[in-house]
């Protein structure tokens, strides 16, 4: 029988906050704490609650300032109108650039691609995301392709809700390689 929990003991990190996409943070949230890794929401203020695009509640553990990237074994920005606000936090872009120096598994999908846009991490990198940011991320030196996932080295990339799964997959697949 496989391993069904290849990342026990491993942390991850998964920033939110006000108009997260919630599919976006809550199904890999829930994809990598079935796979053993304890999942740190990073927002703003600890303890509050945010609301996703559509609604959907999540409570925020750690504040991003607060936040060590050496405490966590990769991360996860998803998308919706979140990641156009936390990408004007220089801490955000800090831990984003920290993660990429360390070769830490860096996963966005749809929007959240601004947030390594505006690290200035993805020069020469091949990605996918939301067609809606596709001109940021060939003006920020991306190679864009219109997949359900893409993979380069330590960034896993996706475009939408629907691709999900595949996106999950990439991240397991980068995280445990």
């Amino acid at each position: 029988m496989p391993d069904t929990r290849p990342l026990e003991g491993r942390r991850f990190l998964i920033f939110a906050g006000d108009d997260y996409e919630d599919l976006e943070l809550w199904y890999p949230k829930l994809r990598l704490e079935e796979a053993g890794a304890k999942v740190t929401l990073a927002a703003a203020e600890a303890g509050r609650t945010y609301r996703g695009k559509h609604g959907y509640p999540c409570q925020a553990d750690e504040t991003i300032a607060n936040v060590k990237s050496a405490d966590y074994d990769g991360v996860v920005c998803p998308g919706g109108w979140m990641p156009d606000k936390l990408r004007r936090d220089p801490k955000v872009l800090q831990l984003v650039r920290e993660f990429h120096e360390a070769q830490k598994p860096i996963a966005a999908i749809c929007h959240g691609g601004w947030i390594p846009i505006s690290a200035g991490i993805y020069r020469g990198v091949q990605v996918t995301g939301s067609p809606g940011i596709k001109d940021d991320l060939v003006n920020a030196g991306a190679q864009w392709h219109d997949r359900s996932v893409v993979v380069d080295r330590h960034f896993i990339s996706s475009r939408r809700p629907d691709d999900l799964p595949d996106f999950c997959r990439g991240i397991l697949q980068v995280a445990t390689g």
